[in-house]
């Protein structure tokens, strides 16, 4: 099988099946837990963890389900797939459409009455309108399933994210 250009791969292991959906949590790379925010989001490991609620919540909170038809079982490695376009959209509508209003709006009423609290007024004003966008169009890619990881194939003993054999 060739490997789509325009899809991001990542390792994730089946956690239980329920019917036609397979449960599954992604699995951790070896930088996962390094970096500066492994304590909140769960890959964090020792008793230094700040993150809300426990490691084992933060870990089934990264859980996702998916459509059976390769009828997986518990405990299988598989790689999953999503397209790096819907990556893209994902985070300029998380990111960008909220950033964008709050900076349009600032600098508008800044232009408008030249005063630097009617500017974070309406700052905060385009945030929330940008956040209430973003919503409405996450929910949009969602319903469309742009978001959604695909299953590629089941993956090889000793394989990683990137592909290799380990």
């Amino acid at each position: 099988m060739s490997r789509d250009i325009h899809t991001v791969e990542g390792i994730a292991r089946v956690v239980g099946v329920d019917g036609a959906t397979a449960w599954l949590e992604p699995e951790q790379t070896t930088s996962c837990g390094s970096c500066a925010s492994a304590a909140s989001c769960g890959s964090g490991s020792g008793s230094g963890a700040t993150g809300i609620g426990t490691v084992a919540n933060r870990i089934a909170a990264r859980r996702f389900a998916l459509d059976n038809a390769a009828g997986l079982a518990v405990g299988e490695r598989v790689v999953i797939g999503v397209d790096h376009r819907a990556l893209i959209k994902g985070a300029l509508t998380a990111y960008g459409l909220p950033l964008l209003l709050a900076l349009g709006a600032g600098g508008s009423a800044e232009a408008a009455w030249g005063n630097d609290l009617a500017s974070m007024a309406a700052m905060a004003a385009g945030l929330l309108l940008g956040l209430l966008a973003a919503r409405t169009v996450a929910g949009r890619l969602g319903a469309r399933g742009e978001l959604e990881p695909r299953f590629l194939r089941r993956a090889r003993p000793g394989e990683t994210c990137s592909g290799s054999v380990a």
